[in-house]
């Protein structure tokens, strides 16, 4: 069911305390974690504590949520100082746009140059 916990979910885990992470914030819908492989020096993943496999499927069902991650991607900006900067905020959705965890997360990406077009 949509926004129960995954058995087999990585972010779920994470979210459960069983695998560990680099907590950079919490509040009580969502987690703020370092990425294990960054691309930015600002490399920082924003989920939801509640499952939903990607942002579409979460924006349908709890556009609050949504919002909460939203607000959150610009507080670790700020705590990163890369909000004066600068920073992208990413959501990849299907593995063809190279989502790999399929756990809605964003990327908050900061500190360097992002040209556009993206990779």
């Amino acid at each position: 069911m949509a926004g129960e916990p995954q058995a087999d979910c990585l972010f779920c885990k994470i979210t459960a305390g069983e695998v560990p992470a680099t907590v950079v914030r919490e509040t009580a819908t969502t987690i703020a974690f370092r990425d294990i492989n960054p691309q930015a020096p600002t490399h920082v993943l924003v989920i939801p504590k509640a499952h939903y496999p990607d942002a579409g499927s979460l924006a349908a069902a709890d556009p609050q949520l949504t919002a909460d991650m939203l607000r959150e991607a610009a507080e670790v900006a700020a705590e990163d100082k890369v909000d004066g900067t600068g920073y992208r905020v990413v959501f990849n959705t299907g593995s063809g746009a190279g989502q790999t965890v399929f756990h809605v997360h964003a990327h908050v990406l900061g500190g360097r140059g992002l040209n556009w077009p993206p990779g």
